[in-house]
């Protein structure tokens, strides 16, 4: 088996856990995850992990051979990108680190026209709404919504703002009263992210300066998706992006309410990595993705 690749296996089963998660990572099965463990452990002569059948462990030396693997498959992905840099043509694979609402909504539907423009370039776009490191992911580029905190090895570029809007199903509103300013809420059943303390609280824009109003969460829920379906089925009010919610707001199967408080919008932002040079195909999609987002009126 080739010597690189399976140092690469080895470091994806190290980071995520398991052979499993490595196999469904690099879409090949578990049986040739283990064959790439087993190759480099009989090629050294020395067992990298502890395997049971509850679960694995690195040894000693396999936590020094995963550090140096991970270090090594890093300078050979820096000078790939250098070598990327040195031709004017967009190839090769670009990972993006995205949202699961927004990557759905807005990153999906534009990259059949960039890959129009630049057929060279195999887009691999990677959807979590929980924060992930862009070098574990061998990403190129990261979508991040919120302020930013420990990017200092990063550059943070701004997209547009990420505006949500309240609304509720019709039959849920005729059953339990509309709303007519923020205090109302407290008397409803609110749908929202799983979140320790944000999510008991929503920040809207009101008359006078932007306000924190206490919800009661009759649902909690990690996905944007989820808690769509939930509000369309009546359980109760949403507050989700504009963007997600658009479709159901034409078709009537959401009703916005107390539209003169608009949720407060979150910033948005692209950041690349500082220390690697920008290669073709990340400045062309750079540059194609605030040129598409643009055209809009809302991410």
């Amino acid at each position: 088996m080739n010597k690189l690749e399976s140092m690469m296996v080895f470091v994806q089963v190290v980071e995520r856990g398991s052979f499993t998660a490595a196999a469904n990572e690099l879409s090949i099965t578990g049986t040739m995850v283990g064959l790439h463990v087993q190759s480099l452990e009989k090629l050294l002569g020395v067992r990298l992990l502890n395997r049971t059948t509850r679960r694995q462990s690195l040894t000693e030396f396999g936590l020094f051979y995963y550090e140096k693997s991970k270090q090594i498959l890093l300078e050979i992905s820096h000078a790939e990108a250098m070598a990327e840099s040195q031709t004017p043509i967009p190839r090769g694979v670009l990972r993006i680190i995205s949202p699961v609402s927004l990557g759905v909504h807005s990153i999906a539907p534009i990259l059949e026209k960039y890959r129009k423009l630049y057929p060279d370039v195999t887009v691999d776009l990677i959807l979590s709404d929980k924060p992930l490191d862009m070098i574990d992911e061998r990403a190129d580029m990261m979508i991040r919504i919120g302020e930013l905190q420990n990017v200092f090895s990063m550059i943070a570029r701004p997209l547009m703002p990420y505006r949500s809007i309240i609304c509720a199903a019709p039959h849920y509103l005729e059953k339990n009263g509309p709303l007519s300013v923020p205090a109302d809420l407290v008397n409803h059943r609110c749908l929202g992210f799983a979140h320790p303390v944000a999510g008991n609280e929503w920040l809207l824009q009101g008359l006078d300066g932007p306000i924190s109003v206490p919800v009661n969460l009759a649902l909690s829920v990690n996905n944007g998706e989820a808690l769509r379906t939930a509000a369309i089925s009546g359980l109760g009010v949403i507050m989700q992006p504009e963007i997600l919610l658009a479709e159901d707001i034409n078709s009537e199967r959401l009703i916005p309410v107390l539209q003169n408080y608009s949720p407060l919008p979150k910033p948005v932002y692209l950041l690349t990595l500082a220390d690697r040079s920008p290669t073709p195909k990340i400045r062309t999609f750079i540059d194609f993705l605030v040129s598409q987002l643009a055209a809009r009126k809302t991410l």
